[in-house]
């Protein structure tokens, strides 16, 4: 059951967007958005209702450990373009890149280590390319490490 059973599917739709554009950034949501057909709208509305303004909006949990959760996933699932976008959110929702490092030694040991030497290289590579490009990725979006998702 939701923790908030009232709300619309509008609601919802609205709170993932919001979440999404905070995590993932306005730009990436953005071309996202600008992508969308008739084939994949179907698809966008869903993740924007069900993963940003279902899970990602409980109050159970706070961004950083989120986005540990997700990032362990994404090694466990080989899904190495998810991984590096979600590397990009981790950073904006307050972990380290000494936090991340954590993560993927952490997943050595319950994953495989091949997963996550690759895990590394591709974190190498996000890292990179934000030294790179100067971005301030890695500042937190718009909420403490702490303080619990609660929209």
């Amino acid at each position: 059951m939701s923790p908030q059973p009232d709300r619309t599917e509008a609601q919802a739709h609205a709170d993932g967007m919001q979440v999404r554009r905070e995590v993932l950034s306005d730009a990436h949501v953005d071309r996202a958005e600008a992508a969308k057909n008739e084939f994949t709208s179907d698809w966008q509305d869903f993740i924007s209702r069900y993963a940003w303004g279902e899970i990602w909006t409980r109050p159970g949990l706070d961004r950083p450990m989120r986005s540990a959760i997700t990032l362990t996933a994404l090694i466990a699932g080989g899904h190495w373009g998810e991984f590096e976008m979600h590397v990009r959110a981790a950073l904006r929702n307050g972990l380290t890149r000494d936090q991340i490092k954590e993560i993927l030694l952490q997943s050595a040991i319950y994953l495989s280590v091949p997963a996550a030497n690759n895990a590394f290289s591709h974190a190498r590579d996000v890292f990179d390319a934000l030294d790179a490009d100067g971005s301030q990725a890695d500042a937190p979006a718009t909420r403490s490490q702490t303080e619990e998702s609660t929209r």
